[in-house]
């Protein structure tokens, strides 16, 4: 060990330019509320989950730039991208459609589905340079503030659920909204409040449900039917042998439906047992008396 720090001693190891030229870094702060809302994933302890065991937590946040406020926070068995959307969904419809969304390159972040959601809501979609946890400074330090203040005093073993953990991460951030931050002087809360009336309201709850819908394009078979999530749906006759965009949210596969001309078709589940005795308006018709009298 003691070669080991002489090596780094001699070398200079610890001064940050001995690993490369420096990065051109600057403290940056936007103007109002909503202008820039960043994003991370942390991860957190393990609960129960329904059936008794023991699973790793993850805790999805969402920061304003402006107010260091939490939008958005939510525990989670799975760090994935719907996870996220949910999350993203809760903030907007809180607090407003932000200008910028600041994540990093984690599946969760980069993929084509919260491509799509945010060109809907208007929002520029920006990713952190890779491995540069430094640059999403302020979802950072929430994560570092909630574990000294609120983590490392709960005893999670007594957490029988992750509805029970989010009910407790719930009270920690409203904690954090109304508490001083160290860099402003002010609460998040009031930065928030001065400067709320800057960001966008979503036009209406039946618009920003159609915002965050998935979307995916699908080829409807010559039976009139389609593949989504390994799953067979009836669509349309009408879309037979098209290709068809398809919105749909992955837990209610049920409500899924084909988007053509802004208008919605439904897909239902295929039931090939129920199809079966369903009649065909253009199936020929059969005369047995013709065939009787001929002696077949």
């Amino acid at each position: 060990m003691r070669a080991v720090q002489r090596y780094i001693k001699l070398h200079d190891l610890k001064n940050p330019a001995a690993s490369g030229p420096l990065k051109d870094r600057k403290a940056f702060e936007e103007p109002f509320f909503g202008a820039m809302f960043q994003a991370d994933t942390c991860f957190f302890p393990y609960v129960p989950d329904e059936n008794g065991n023991k699973q790793r937590t993850y805790l999805i946040a969402i920061v304003d730039d402006y107010s260091r406020m939490v939008v958005g926070a939510r525990l989670f068995f799975a760090d994935d991208a719907y996870n996220f959307q949910k999350v993203f969904k809760d903030a907007v419809a809180t607090h407003g459609i932000c200008n910028k969304l600041y994540v990093d390159h984690g599946p969760s972040y980069e993929n084509s589905q919260l491509s799509f959601i945010c060109g809907s809501l208007g929002t520029v979609l920006i990713h952190a340079p890779v491995r540069d946890g430094a640059a999403k400074a302020k979802v950072e330090r929430f994560f570092g503030v909630v574990k000294s203040r609120w983590l490392h005093g709960l005893d999670t073993g007594q957490i029988r659920s992750l509805d029970e953990f989010n009910r407790e991460l719930a009270e920690a951030v409203r904690t954090h909204n109304l508490t001083v931050n160290s860099s402003t002087k002010e609460t998040p809360m009031d930065r928030f409040l001065a400067t709320r009336g800057k960001i966008q309201i979503p036009k209406s709850e039946q618009w920003l449900d159609e915002c965050f819908m998935n979307r995916i394009s699908r080829k409807v078979k010559n039976d009139a039917t389609l593949s989504l999530k390994n799953i067979q749906f009836d669509a349309p006759m009408q879309f037979m042998r098209q290709t068809v965009e398809v919105r749909f949210l992955p837990d209610r596969l049920d409500e899924a439906y084909i988007y053509d001309n802004s208008k919605r078709f439904p897909l239902k589940l295929t039931d090939k047992q129920a199809n079966s005795k369903v009649k065909r308006e253009d199936w020929p018709t059969v005369d047995y008396s013709k065939g009787a009298a001929a002696g077949v």
